[in-house]
C-alpha cells in the first residue's frame, strides 16, 4: 500500500508540474502576441527564430538543451528529469499557443497592454505551480544555480547578468525589445514572490489529501477483515 501511496504522490507531482507549465507557456505566449517587447530570454529566442527560421518554441529547446549541457559541465551533475520535460514541453506548448487561431496580437495599444499584464501574471503562477511539485528547476535556472555555487555570486547578481546578456544578443538578432521587456523584469520577481507561496500551499494540501485518503482506505480495508 506505501508503494502504491508514493506513486499516486508522484502522478500528482507531475500532473502539477505540466499544469504549471501549461500556464507558464499561456503566459509567455501571451506576453510575445502582445507586441510591446518579451523577456529576455524570449527577445533572445524571437531574434534566433527571425534570423534562423524554425520555431520560437524550437529555440526554446534548442537554447535549453545546449544550456543543460553547460549547467551539467559546471555543476558536474547529470541533469533532472524535470530539467529536461521542462527544456522539451514548453517549447512544445508555446508553439501549440502560437499557433491558436484567435490568440492574435491586439488592434489598440490598452488592449496590448491588458494582454502583457495578464501574460505576466499568468507566467509568474506558472512558475510558482511547476516549482512547488519541487521536481527541479528549468534548464536556465539550473545553470543560474550552478553557476552561483561555482562563483559564489548572490544568485539575483548571476541572474541579471545572463539576461543582460541573452537580452542583447537577442536585440542585435532582432528580437523584440520594448516598454513589455522593461516591465517583464521590473514585476516578474515580485508575481513569482506572491504566487509562489500560494502555489505551494495548494501543491501540499494536493498531496495531503492523498495521504489522508489512501489511510482512510487502508483502515477500511483492515476493519473489514
Amino acid at each position: 500500500m506505501k508503494g502504491h501511496h508514493q506513486v499516486s504522490q508522484q502522478l500528482l507531482r507531475w500532473g502539477i508540474y505540466f499544469s504549471g507549465l501549461l500556464v507558464m507557456s499561456l503566459g509567455i505566449v501571451l506576453t510575445i502576441k502582445a507586441d510591446l517587447g518579451a523577456s529576455p530570454w524570449d527577445v533572445f529566442h524571437i531574434g534566433l527564430y527571425k534570423q534562423l527560421g524554425l520555431t520560437i518554441g524550437t529555440w526554446s529547446i534548442i537554447v535549453g538543451f545546449v544550456i543543460l549541457g553547460i549547467s551539467s559541465i559546471v555543476s558536474k551533475k547529470l541533469p533532472q528529469a524535470g530539467a529536461l520535460v521542462n527544456m522539451l514541453t514548453v517549447g512544445i506548448f508555446i508553439d501549440m499557443y502560437m499557433a491558436l487561431p484567435f490568440l492574435n496580437t491586439p488592434d489598440f495599444v490598452i488592449g496590448k497592454i491588458l494582454m502583457l499584464i495578464i501574460g505576466i501574471v499568468i507566467n509568474g503562477y506558472g512558475m510558482g505551480l511547476y516549482i512547488s511539485a519541487r521536481l527541479g528547476a528549468g534548464p536556465r535556472d539550473s545553470l543560474m544555480i550552478a553557476l552561483t555555487e561555482k562563483i559564489k555570486w548572490k544568485i539575483q547578481h548571476i541572474r541579471s547578468s545572463m539576461e543582460i546578456i541573452v537580452l542583447i544578443i537577442g536585440w542585435i538578432l532582432g528580437g523584440p525589445v520594448f516598454i513589455g521587456t522593461i516591465l517583464y523584469c521590473l514585476v516578474i520577481g515580485n508575481v513569482v514572490g506572491f504566487a509562489l507561496p500560494q502555489c505551494t500551499k495548494l501543491a501540499d494540501q494536493m498531496m495531503f489529501k492523498i495521504g489522508k485518503t489512501k489511510q482512510r482506505s487502508v483502515s477500511e480495508k483492515q476493519l473489514s477483515h
